[in-house]
């Protein structure tokens, strides 16, 4: 829909990839009202380009329910791991489409007795490289690395 409006769009990814929601004309992290001037200044438009924006989705039945129902998939904990005891271990896809990669690397882990903490995947159509990061306790032992490698669709593997 705002493929030929480039400022629009670039609200719009604000939005999806921080979780926002749409509702009653103003924009909200769960419950958490956000400012629109601060998604402009985020996003590179002014507010009104962000105002015409939430609009155009409030106006529109399909991204309506869409954007008054998307949240906030949660914190993150990729950055903060070490400071936990946690390791990080990350996949790159030849393809983010290919099935069971996720499964497979999950059951690598557990095989181990390895407990994911937590586990993130990239959006494909909103990152150019996408990653599977998996937030695991303790530390990820070397063999897991060049099994990982070996299941199909991963290009690269990294841990930190």
């Amino acid at each position: 829909m705002f493929e030929n409006q480039p400022k629009r769009l670039a609200v719009v990814r604000v939005l999806i990839e921080n979780g926002l929601g749409v509702r009653n004309g103003k924009i909200y992290c769960n419950e958490l009202e956000i400012n629109m001037v601060d998604i402009a200044k985020l996003a590179g438009v002014d507010r009104r380009t962000v105002a015409q924006t939430v609009k155009t989705i409030e106006s529109n039945p399909e991204l309506n329910v869409i954007f008054k129902y998307l949240r906030s998939a949660g914190h993150s904990l990729r950055e903060v791991a070490k400071y936990l005891g946690f390791s990080v271990l990350e996949i790159t896809p030849t393809d983010a489409r290919i099935p069971g990669i996720l499964a497979k690397t999950a059951s690598l882990l557990a095989e181990k007795g390895i407990s994911i903490r937590q586990a993130l995947v990239d959006d494909p159509d909103l990152h150019p490289e996408p990653k599977l990061s998996l937030i695991v306790e303790g530390e990820i032992p070397g063999d897991i690395i060049a099994k990982a490698l070996k299941i199909e669709g991963v290009a690269r593997v990294s841990v930190y």
